[in-house]
């Protein structure tokens, strides 16, 4: 059992005053990824998304969020004010640059002691909550939480066991150490924050997380940015052919997101139908990251030795309003991940109004609806996303039936509902740790 009474914890030894003490500040966690990093290439994806979207939309809601990040450069000023309420502190823990994520756990303590140290000028009970994100994150809010007696919130992201499960050919197993600090992690939290209700499950079967301790908050979506527009008025800011036949990728370039199976699929397409070619643009939105940066050229090596080099466009990571443009531009939008907690490149073109094809995995059977609002693919055999690929080449009305749909359903999973649901987690937590204040003065 934790040591609630630690003389520096943030919550008051009387618990009366415990449960009437509001959320003020919230000390969140991303230490292997910025949130200010553009995603789509490194380590920054969805999860930076994330972490930026709820910590704005908490500021929103009066309260103030300090993220704190590994400094990845000496040029990273120490500081960002992001928005109003959310600050990003880059913390020094190891070289800046060239170190891998699976060389990160032997900073752990430098990356704790330095929060350590800001907490400790501050007057006590600077920090009335942790959100950590992503197990490595997991294992420095676990010390804290101890340390500051304040209760930890903490969001997986992605999971070992699972990863592991679904492996890409090609991809490298997560380690054991991986697996045994997500276990501590999960023990070590006051609540667990779930994308949907599969991983929900996931973390009760995997994990032995106790069900009360799990909530599911979808993820949300930035509707002012990603909303329906123009194909063809986005086809002509992109520069591109007003009749153009375009399956879009975007993600980042490793074979857990398998953007290999899309190119294979355009191969099959083409050799059914040879006439789609002069038509056909394949553009490949994303920079390598993971297991894809040991071989950076593999899938331009895929496109020639498949004979579409002609048609695939490899793009590097654009900034949001220019995606949007990319999803709307695109005749639709394709993720065969082999896992995804939640999906939020499927979450974005729907809500720009453009069907997804995507696989039958984790989150994705959340964001999309089956024969709804878009076409889910059991498995990642390319023959079967290129027969639902031409479905929806060769249906323009169904295919703009499943968008507008596809649109309608995105329009539920707003941020705001994300940051709404998000507080109610943190005020069980807090709850939680009251109950344990409570125990140890009784007991």
């Amino acid at each position: 059992m934790t040591n609630i009474l630690s003389p520096r914890g943030g919550w008051p030894a009387d618990p009366r005053s415990a449960v009437e003490r509001p959320l003020r500040r919230v000390a969140m966690i991303s230490l292997h990824t910025s949130p200010l990093d553009q995603p789509g290439t490194g380590d920054a994806g969805g999860m930076n998304v994330y972490v930026l979207e709820l910590s704005k939309r908490l500021a929103e809601r009066n309260l103030e969020v300090e993220i704190y990040t590994r400094a990845t450069s000496s040029l990273q000023p120490p500081i960002v004010e992001a928005a109003a309420g959310v600050r990003v502190h880059h913390v020094p823990a190891g070289p800046y640059e060239g170190l891998a994520k699976d060389e990160l756990p032997a900073q752990l303590c430098v990356f704790a002691r330095h929060l350590l140290s800001a907490e400790a000028g501050h007057e006590r009970g600077w920090f009335d909550l942790i959100h950590s994100h992503y197990w490595l994150s997991g294992q420095v809010g676990a010390l804290l939480r101890d340390r500051w007696t304040v209760p930890l919130v903490h969001t997986m992201h992605t999971m070992a066991k699972v990863k592991n499960a679904l492996l890409a050919e090609g991809d490298s197993p997560e380690p054991a150490a991986r697996l045994i600090g997500e276990e501590q992690v999960v023990d070590a939290a006051d609540m667990l924050v779930a994308n949907t209700d599969v991983e929900a499950q996931q973390l009760v079967d995997l994990y032995e997380a106790q069900p009360d301790r799990v909530e599911v908050v979808h993820p949300g979506v930035d509707l002012e940015v990603f909303r329906p527009r123009s194909q063809q008025q986005a086809r002509a800011r992109l520069g591109l052919p007003a009749d153009a036949v375009m399956p879009l990728f975007v993600g980042r370039l490793q074979p857990l997101k398998a953007p290999d199976v899309l190119l294979s699929a355009v191969a099959l397409l083409l050799e059914r139908d040879p006439s789609l070619r002069p038509r056909l643009v394949v553009p490949v939105v994303g920079g390598p990251s993971g297991s894809g940066l040991e071989h950076p050229e593999a899938l331009s090596a895929l496109a020639s030795s498949l004979g579409i080099a002609d048609v695939v466009r490899f793009i590097p990571p654009v900034s949001r309003d220019e995606l949007a443009d990319w999803y709307a531009a695109a005749t639709l939008v394709c993720v065969p991940s082999y896992n995804e907690s939640f999906g939020l490149v499927a979450i974005e073109a729907s809500a720009v109004g453009t069907p997804v094809v995507a696989a039958a995995v984790g989150g994705l059977t959340t964001v999309v609806r089956h024969e709804r609002t878009g076409l889910l693919v059991e498995g990642h055999d390319p023959v079967d996303y290129a027969r639902a690929i031409e479905r929806l080449v060769g249906a323009p009305a169904y295919r703009d039936r499943l968008g507008d749909a596809a649109a309608a359903h995105a329009r539920g999973f707003a941020w705001e509902r994300t940051a709404d649901l998000t507080l109610g987690v943190y005020r069980k937590a807090a709850l939680g740790i009251d109950d344990e204040l409570r125990g140890a003065m009784h007991g």
